[in-house]
């Protein structure tokens, strides 16, 4: 499937935990950094998501805030 998102980052499902509609997923990035998507039940299984899956974390967001961290 094409998607217009560009910022794509490939790791690898280190948990899963659905909790009733939603599940949260923790991804470890190729890199080493740590990503966690909320998505829906339905998605997890609809996808076939599992923990120990490669997957890609696809980032599409209209914002984003920096914070300066030595104040």
């Amino acid at each position: 499937m094409a998607l217009s998102a560009r910022n794509r980052l490939q790791g690898t499902v280190r948990s899963l935990e659905t909790d009733g509609i939603m599940a949260d997923i923790e991804i470890e990035t190729d890199g080493g950094q740590t990503v966690t998507a909320v998505i829906t039940s339905d998605s997890v299984e609809r996808l076939g998501i599992d923990e120990g899956d490669d997957v890609n974390a696809v980032i599409k967001a209209t914002e984003v805030m920096v914070e300066n961290a030595s104040d």
